[in-house]
């Protein structure tokens, strides 16, 4: 159940949260020694680098970018790691008072295997995972973490990697026993050759084929396509009141797509909505901000969860809607 923020401050956490000063202090200070360390290092070897033979090579431009970039990093890793730590002790309130548990360090599992296969993430070269809130909520195994996904591109020295995904990946079990597969999202995105005709009337991956669903309420065909392997199933697993919600989820956290699989007894959703869940820093008087909006945040993508999940046909499981609009 989730609490008011007060609830949350008043169970321990502004008390630990007042307790981090020495660490926050500790870790200026030892950040500002690195950098004055790093510069009277730095100056006597970049001056000997400039006013020699060198200073006509690229050698000097690098080692002098080279330096200062490490200096600056070496600086600030003392911060770096207080901000982690105020970071972990918030998202771990956050995440008891819905009876979950939370670890900065993810390894994902079977379910990122089942987004790429099923096109819930775009293809990528580079990816990094952080953010796991996991346990049991409202009855059901849950998992949720961030994904960064990049992809390199251009070539010679125009290469760069580019952002192609960030954001919540959600596994759940679901409410009851299925066995078709099932894919819902953003109407159009699937579209016939050269998007005329509207949406496919089936899509392929890895040689499974799944067929566009109908939907009765023409609400959610406008707005969500459904593709399955079962279509009385897939009518039973995602039902048309969902629409106003994930709509809701969707504007809340400013979120270019959502997309949901379901499968093997199960649930994946991928929300591209950002980096989230950034609760720690250095400034004492954000810690409030910075815990509401990390309990918004999750809360909201928590209620996105229960409510795409469900015990029998037409009744979702307790959610709060209205708790998306807040964010």
């Amino acid at each position: 159940m989730r609490k008011p923020i007060e609830s949350l401050m008043a169970g321990g956490l502004e008390d630990w949260l007042a307790g981090q000063d020495e660490m926050r202090q500790g870790a200026k200070k030892q950040a500002t020694s690195r950098w004055v360390w790093g510069a009277a290092i730095l100056m006597p070897l970049l001056a000997f680098i400039w006013f020699s033979p060198l200073a006509q090579t690229p050698v000097a431009m690098i080692v002098s970018i080279g330096g200062m970039l490490g200096a600056g990093w070496w600086g600030y890793q003392p911060i770096a790691a207080a901000t982690q730590a105020i970071k972990s002790g918030i998202n771990s309130a956050i995440a008891a008072t819905y009876g979950l548990s939370y670890i900065s360090e993810v390894e994902p599992g079977g379910e990122f295997g089942a987004a790429r296969t099923y096109g819930l993430v775009p293809s990528f070269d580079r990816s990094g995972f952080e953010d796991r809130w996991y346990g049991t909520l409202e009855g059901h195994e849950f998992n949720l973490y961030e994904a960064h996904l990049e992809e390199q591109r251009g070539s010679g020295k125009n290469r760069r990697w580019v952002t192609v995904f960030r954001g919540p990946v959600i596994h759940m079990g679901f409410g009851r026993s299925f066995h078709s597969t099932t894919l819902l999202e953003r109407a159009g995105k699937h579209r016939k050759w050269m998007g005329l005709g509207g949406a496919s009337d089936h899509v392929s991956f890895d040689g499974h084929r799944l067929d566009r669903v109908d939907q009765v309420h023409p609400a959610f065909g406008e707005t969500f396509a459904l593709y399955s392997d079962d279509q009385v199933e897939a009518r039973v697993l995602v039902h048309p009141s969902y629409v106003e919600h994930l709509l809701k989820l969707e504007s809340a956290f400013e979120a270019r797509e959502l997309r949901a699989l379901f499968t093997r007894g199960e649930v994946v959703i991928a929300v591209e909505a950002g980096d989230l869940f950034e609760s720690g820093g250095m400034d004492a008087s954000a810690d409030r901000e910075n815990v509401e909006r990390a309990a918004r945040q999750f809360g909201a993508l928590a209620g996105l969860a229960l409510a795409i999940n469900q015990n029998e046909r037409g009744r979702v499981l307790e959610a709060n809607p209205e708790q998306a609009g807040e964010l």
